[in-house]
């Protein structure tokens, strides 16, 4: 893929595979021996008890965190090798809404779009806002919204592209009223049908077109 500033058109999709996966909290082992494909065209239900390490798997598959043992694979290369081309491709959005409480809420979005190299990310920010029903709340700070504001600004990162990445969502229905729900539901099956793969974890109730599940045990005592 070329060194250039603006995103290609046709971000090819990505296959995110982990193999023997293995995982430690401190001196704990919250589970080990873990395989999991996640497919172009894929959404995947990451389930599990608290404790059972499924935001620890998250981050591990999206380069944050290194795993005990085993490997992640990007198109079969190791995910460090797989350099610009794994960053480009996967979107993590954690419990933290990465979200700068100084600047407004379309420049820090706008700042997100220029990380993952959108063309006129500002424009494409803006955008992104009002279809997440935040145009009103714009040029304010973002240290000024509500819980709910924050969290549907920090998802609004999903409406930027429509490039067929993958996306690695924690809990990310949390602090979201009904309307907010169904637009969230769209955006991951539009994404899944244009060839990226979800994975999300959630404590509620998820019924989305082509769903697969996966479950992570906590090993006894972790």
């Amino acid at each position: 893929m070329p060194a250039a500033t603006a995103l290609p058109p046709g971000l090819p999709p990505g296959l995110l595979e982990a193999r023997n996966l293995s995982c430690r909290r401190g001196r704990r082992l919250l589970f080990e021996g873990l395989d999991l494909r996640l497919e172009p065209g894929s959404i995947t239900w990451l389930r599990g008890t608290n404790g059972s390490g499924k935001t620890s798997l998250m981050r591990i598959l999206a380069g944050l965190s290194a795993p005990a043992a085993g490997e992640v694979l990007w198109n079969g290369q190791p995910l460090r090798a797989a350099g610009r081309a794994a960053r480009l491709g996967i979107i993590y959005i954690g419990h933290a809404n990465a979200l700068k409480d100084d600047l407004t809420l379309q420049e820090s979005l706008a700042f997100l779009g220029r990380l993952a190299e959108l063309p006129d990310a500002s424009a494409q920010a803006e955008r992104a806002l009002e279809r997440m029903g935040l145009a009103a709340q714009r040029p304010l700070a973002v240290r000024m919204l509500s819980q709910g504001q924050r969290r549907r600004g920090a998802l609004a990162r999903l409406a930027l592209d429509e490039q067929p990445r993958t996306w690695i969502l924690d809990e990310p229905y949390d602090s979201l009223d009904s309307a907010s729900t169904l637009l969230l539901s769209g955006l991951i099956e539009a994404q899944a049908a244009r060839g990226g793969a979800v994975l999300l974890t959630s404590h509620q109730s998820v019924s989305l077109a082509g769903l697969r599940e996966h479950a992570l045990r906590a090993r006894p005592g972790a």
